[in-house]
């Protein structure tokens, strides 16, 4: 018996192959049945490439459309409009492009950069380049584009780089209500002004439950009064180059409803490029910063005399010599060398008859009515800028001495304009609004500070003072304004300064029913040959202050009346 050698097994491929091919045998049917299962087999596994790289060409598409529609809901957050009083636009949305990469769509990244900074110089090459060279769907490349970038780029036709259309802020009057209505980032998100207080009122919230589109939105009306808005800020703008000051800011409130008709501090900027607002010297002086007010304080001073019952602008003060107080010497810019009546202190602006009158009331007594009238706590309005007072910790004699006329006490400026609405409009302290208000609705939110009759004298003595003070430069044919000057010296490494002063007038019109309030402030004004030398708030804040009145009362329907009386038969008559 033979032994024949073992084949070796054939492997499963070729046996495989080997029958689908040629079947188990040669027979040419089965041949031909082998050969066509092996061509369906081969077409089947191409199509399943086919179709498995279709699906994966779709996900990624939905991923990157989705990436896109994310940044678009994070950016095109939709704004109301923002009026003035009259219905003129302040702000408002536009459309406009900017420039998005998908970084897994690129097919050469190089060109693509290339091709964009040619287009676009201001682009950053390696920037571009470092935010394509990634593995996201979605990257910004530019935001706010022109339409004439957008064509010139769409003309490249470079694969994965797109357009998306958003919501761009604008402010059609520019710098003129800048610090009053503030500005918004580049996602069109409220960061300063009127803009971050509607998104603190519920407009982000309105984003984030996707209902603040442009149609749902109604617009804001402010109480801002653009034409006097553009009058003061004009006005002042020449003050600041007349005299040569580092700024100026200047206000104009409805004393009856709190409103704020006007605010202007500049130097300003465009909320259109709100990069400017980060420039230190361009600060919203009459909410952000503090200042000592000067003789300003006065009024509210005398009014608590008068309020007490204990003083009537008839009584005596001596002022026949400097008040001796501790280490100081207090002095009047105008000695009279005599004893001086209340009404005296208030038109020859007295430091020694204003010390004296406030240490006739008494420390706690001073603290308590400054308190009453808003002075001591920070003041909140719809701006969220506002700044804290700076009250002396320890509060003693001394420090009602100088407080009595201003010094020893910073306070932001509109705090200041709402104690003397307080004074001037039957004794309410309403809280200020950038919003519009009608007198019902103010009188809901007002507390009633001081006497009427104390309001009717406080009104007789700013009159007084346009008639024979220091505000005669504000004299307005017509107007029977009225008002009080202030010269604040400022404090420099702790020491006042005799050259560097702080001038405010406030001014109050009509005297005999007042409407309206104008604060005038000056920050360091030099001296002019025309002034005499003299830097007091007498030759530079009250003649412009008689400038922006004599536009503005027009405008805010205040017919002018002659042939008045003077202001004690008018005014002070009231009350007897």
């Amino acid at each position: 018996m033979s032994l024949s050698p073992v084949q070796p097994a054939e492997p499963w491929r070729q046996r495989l192959i080997r029958t689908l091919l040629y079947g188990k045998n040669v027979d040419r049917h089965v041949k031909a049945r082998a050969r066509v299962g092996f061509a369906i087999l081969a077409f089947v596994s191409v199509y399943a490439v086919i179709a498995g790289k279709l699906v994966l060409f779709g996900i990624t598409s939905e991923s990157n459309e989705a990436s896109r529609r994310a940044a678009q809901d994070a950016t095109a957050t939709a704004r109301p409009d923002i009026l003035d009083r009259n219905g003129t636009i302040l702000a408002t949305d536009v459309k406009a492009s900017s420039l998005f990469g998908e970084p897994r769509r690129l097919v050469d990244r190089d060109e693509a950069v290339e091709l964009l900074t040619g287009a676009l110089p201001d682009l950053d090459a390696a920037e571009v380049r470092q935010r394509l060279g990634t593995r996201k769907g979605f990257v910004w490349l530019k935001r706010e584009i022109t339409s004439a970038q957008e064509r010139q780029i769409h003309r490249l036709g470079i694969p994965g780089i797109g357009f998306l259309r958003e919501n761009k802020r604008v402010y059609p009057s520019g710098p003129v209500v800048s610090h009053l209505i503030g500005h918004v980032n580049i996602d069109n998100q409220g960061i300063a002004g009127i803009e971050k207080w509607l998104d603190s009122n519920g407009l982000a919230d309105l984003h984030m439950a996707g209902f603040a589109n442009d149609r749902q939105q109604e617009p804001v009306e402010l109480a801002v009064d653009l034409r006097v808005e553009h009058a003061l800020r004009d006005e002042l703008l020449k003050a600041k180059e007349k005299y040569k000051a580092k700024a100026a800011a200047g206000l104009v409130s409805n004393v009856q409803t709190g409103e704020i008709v006007a605010m202007v501090s500049v130097p300003d900027y465009d909320p259109n490029n709100p990069r400017e607002a980060n420039d230190p010297t361009r600060i919203n002086r009459l909410t952000t910063g503090v200042f000592e007010m000067g003789s300003t304080f006065k009024s509210l001073t005398l009014a608590m005399a008068l309020d007490s019952g204990k003083a009537t602008i008839n009584t005596l003060y001596d002022a026949r010599g400097p008040l001796r107080y501790g280490r100081f010497n207090i002095r009047d810019t105008h000695p009279m060398g005599r004893a001086i009546t209340l009404a005296e202190v208030f038109t020859y602006s007295s430091n020694i008859g204003a010390a004296r009158i406030a240490l006739s009331q008494g420390v706690e007594a001073h603290k308590a009515f400054l308190k009453k009238l808003g002075q001591l706590d920070r003041l909140r309005t719809e701006l969220p800028e506002s700044a804290q007072p700076i009250v002396p910790k320890r509060w003693g004699e001394l420090n009602t001495v100088t407080i009595s006329f201003g010094h020893g006490l910073s306070v932001a400026p509109l705090q200041a304009v709402m104690g003397i609405n307080a004074l001037v409009n039957g004794g309410y302290l309403i809280p200020p609004t950038f919003l519009k208000r009608s007198k019902a609705e103010a009188m809901k939110l007002a507390t009633q500070v001081v006497k009427p009759e104390t309001s009717q004298k406080m009104r007789y003595l700013m009159r007084l003072n346009a008639e024979i003070g220091t505000a005669k430069k504000a004299e307005v044919p017509g107007y029977y304004i009225g008002g009080k000057t202030g010269t604040s010296e400022k404090v420099v490494n702790g020491r006042y300064m005799r050259k560097q002063v702080l001038n405010s007038f406030t001014a109050i019109l009509p005297s005999d029913n007042p409407k309206y309030q104008l604060l005038i402030m000056l920050d360091e004004p030099q001296p002019l040959k025309e002034t005499f030398g003299f830097i007091t708030s007498g030759w530079n804040t009250v003649p412009t202050g008689g400038k922006v009145i004599a536009r503005i009362a027009p405008l805010l329907g205040i017919e002018p009346r002659f042939d008045l009386p003077p202001s004690d038969r008018l005014i002070l008559a009231a009350t007897r």
